[in-house]
């Protein structure tokens, strides 16, 4: 892979992770259409630095809200804010665990598993249509409701299911505001994203003396840019219900996966 590559990636990285199309499934996908030879443990390593990019993203777009969030917990009263950052570190434990337990069985699914990819993202579109249809309430995201969105992100660590696409349509369908439901979706992510990069650090994996950190760092610059106008463009498409046109392409991009898989 070089420089070049590395930024076709990062953009497809930072475009998908908030659009209901797999971010990792994606990655995948263009890492078989580049040529990308990379194995599973040095994949998944890529696709988390990625990763990283867009959850910085989606910190500079939810600043604002973030530092509500901080400055109501901070007071050490069991006040809305509190209670909304009970909740996401609860919708954390599912993938949590499954990170923690499961790291070597999840490495095997990365690294040109094409096939795989085309039938989980037909399991997204199934879930974006079924969110599609769903009616918008005013309802807000319970405890029990972000234990089951939990394991819907946890679902979603597999390559080809959409971890925004699984966790705003398991929150729409449990009969919540879709606006509510994006919000939570892409602010549950962060603990997970940031854990796993300390992780990596502690671990080793990720130092000053890595082959390939030109490439890592301008894929992490595109990822970060195309991840924060991403980020602001599916709020919008959350809240006008346009969820069934991610459905459609997602099922089309999983078929031609599924064929392609077959033929190679």
């Amino acid at each position: 892979m070089d420089v070049i590559d590395g930024i076709v990636l990062g953009v497809i990285q930072g475009l998908t992770e908030f659009l209901p199309v797999s971010s990792s499934g994606h990655l995948e996908l263009g890492k078989a259409i580049l040529g990308d030879t990379s194995k599973g443990k040095e994949s998944l390593l890529f696709t988390v630095i990625l990763h990283f990019a867009t959850a910085l993203s989606t910190l500079i777009v939810f600043r604002k809200d973030i530092y509500e969030i901080l400055k109501g917990v901070f007071k050490f009263q069991w006040n809305e804010e509190m209670r909304f950052l009970l909740k996401i570190m609860l919708s954390t434990l599912p993938a949590a665990f499954v990170g923690l337990f499961f790291e070597k069985e999840l490495e095997q699914l990365f690294g040109g598993k094409i096939l795989f990819v085309g039938f989980m993202l037909i399991v997204t579109a199934i879930l974006l249509w079924f969110a599609d249809k769903a009616k918008n309430t005013n309802k807000s995201v319970s405890f029990s409701n972000s234990i089951v969105i939990g394991v819907s992100q946890a679902i979603a660590i597999l390559p080809g299911i959409s971890r925004s696409g699984s966790t705003i349509a398991t929150s729409v369908l449990l009969g919540n505001d879709k606006s509510k439901a994006a919000r939570f979706s892409f602010l549950m992510v962060l603990p997970l994203i940031f854990g796993k990069i300390g992780k990596e650090i502690l671990d080793g994996e990720i130092t000053t003396e890595m082959e390939s950190n030109s490439i890592l760092f301008f894929s992490f610059i595109a990822a970060l840019v195309s991840g924060y106008f991403a980020c602001k463009w599916m709020i919008s498409l959350v809240k006008k219900s346009k969820l069934l046109y991610f459905s459609i392409y997602c099922l089309l991009v999983g078929v031609i996966a599924i064929v392609v898989g077959f033929w190679s």
